[in-house]
């Protein structure tokens, strides 16, 4: 059987990178000139399987390629992209601008603190900032969120959150005059990942067994791996223990908890199981990690 296009679209971690998510934040920030020149200011088309991205144009140009759509494009705008949604960008080389990664579990509490508005953040989608009376404050969020996010502060994670959600919200008034068309909708084997992974947000600190999430989604968990594998790039197991590493990550950073009570939180039954699955992932004990913040 041939192999579908779809097949072939690679699934990054963050912004043109494979590597590690590399922060115990739930939100990224930096310059789009910052990463894209590395890439010769070409972004080729990918997906993330657990990433909504937030570019913001100030000036410059973009040929974005969102889901199949091309568009020459240039600042000021803003372009949001949900998780498992192909793009890819070619910015010009006087690009002026930034990106906001969330990872999923930030992404999704905004979706559903906002409720209606936060349907922006499911729609791949550009919008023109031009005249428009959300430009000024849009710039100034995002402005803010750069400085939060490169400058450790008491309150910080709440600050940087509460940020990201202003933002969602002018984002989301500037949507309201301009719907734009819908990209073609997912397969059904998105769908299935993308409940997968909200399962996952819902259930791991429980460390479920895989085959009785697939068993909630309605598929097998050797179907579950196979669809897991061909749009996130790891396997269901995988997917399950990078969100246990990540809240690890973010309890020994921001908290004062003990490795054993971080351990009996993400539900393992003994601190030393919790230290060797925390090494293997990442390299280094808890302790090591804790005192190298």
């Amino acid at each position: 059987m041939p192999e579908r296009r779809q097949d072939r679209i690679p699934v990054f971690q963050l912004y043109g990178e494979t590597g590690h998510w590399p922060t115990p934040d739930l939100l990224h920030c930096e310059s789009i000139a910052a990463r894209s020149r590395l890439h010769d200011w070409h972004i080729k088309p990918h997906r993330h399987a657990d990433l909504l991205h937030l570019l913001h144009i100030r000036s410059g140009r973009v040929h974005l390629s969102l889901e199949g759509n091309e568009r020459h494009l240039e600042g000021p705008l803003v372009i949001v992209v949900p998780a498992v949604t192909i793009h890819g960008f070619h910015f010009s080389t006087d690009i002026d601008g930034h990106i906001i990664s969330l990872a999923k579990p930030l992404a999704s509490h905004l979706h559903e603190r906002l409720t209606a508005l936060g349907e922006v953040l499911n729609r791949p989608a550009h919008y023109p900032l031009a005249e428009q009376p959300e430009a000024v404050t849009i710039d100034t969020l995002v402005g803010q969120v750069e400085r939060e996010y490169h400058r450790p502060a008491p309150g910080r994670e709440p600050l940087l959150h509460a940020l990201v959600q202003a933002l969602a919200v002018q984002i989301a008034r500037r949507a309201e005059r301009r719907r734009p068309r819908r990209a073609p909708s997912h397969d059904r084997g998105q769908a299935h990942l993308e409940h997968f992974l909200a399962l996952i947000d819902d259930h791991y600190t429980e460390q479920p067994s895989i085959e009785s999430l697939a068993a909630r989604i309605g598929v097998t968990s050797a179907h579950l791996n196979t669809l897991c594998r061909r749009l996130a790039g790891r396997s269901a197991l995988q997917l399950l223990h990078e969100r246990l590493l990540l809240e690890a990550k973010r309890q020994l950073t921001y908290t004062n908890m003990t490795v054993g009570q971080i351990a009996d939180m993400l539900g393992f039954s003994e601190p030393a199981y919790f230290t060797r699955f925390f090494k293997r992932l990442s390299g280094q004990s808890p302790k090591a990690f804790r005192l190298s913040r």
